[in-house]
């Protein structure tokens, strides 16, 4: 029987990180089926799913802890989640001055209607012509099918008035 797991991986960052944990996973009858991994300051962060067949499994978490001599560490190991409700998908873009509180208030009005953040990019940097700090996010939401779409869009705007941002919900393919 195949068991699915997801893995997250930290370590600073170097060249390779990427061929070592899919050497390593593959030497153990591990299968790579989706991530999202990113540079941050310097240091590596991965998230991924795999499968592996259950007996295998001990050996390839032995291998993995064994990554750790090379300054890679898995620090969480779930199995994963099969069951999830249906909902449809938005794309949700914020563009604005950057101040402290915007992820936490569009997070909690998100929370508040049981809507999920599946993807979550944010950067910060300097305005083209003005210098001044600005901030983007842009994240994918699994929006339940019950939430009103008109009241969610609303509430979001309203905070993006708040906050003086710009705020929008649009298909997921309108990336």
């Amino acid at each position: 029987m195949r068991v699915s797991l997801v893995l997250t991986v930290i370590g600073p960052d170097r060249p390779g990180i990427v061929e070592t944990l899919a050497s390593t996973l593959s030497a153990h009858g591990g299968n790579w089926e989706q991530s999202q991994m990113a540079h941050l300051a310097g240091q590596f962060a991965g998230i991924l799913c795999i499968s592996v067949e259950a007996q295998q499994l001990p050996d390839l978490r032995g291998a993995l802890e064994g990554l750790t001599s090379q300054g890679l560490r898995i620090v969480s190991e779930t199995q994963l989640e099969t069951t999830r409700s249906r909902a449809r998908l938005l794309r949700l873009e914020l563009t604005g001055a950057d101040r402290k509180g915007i992820v936490h208030e569009i997070a909690r009005a998100l929370a508040a209607r049981d809507v999920n953040i599946d993807e979550l990019s944010t950067v910060y940097e300097s305005a083209p012509m003005t210098g001044e700090p600005l901030f983007h996010a842009s994240a994918l939401l699994h929006v339940p099918l019950p939430v009103d779409q008109q009241e969610l869009q609303q509430t979001l705007e309203a905070i993006a008035d708040d906050l003086m941002v710009d705020i929008s919900l649009l298909p997921p393919e309108s990336d």
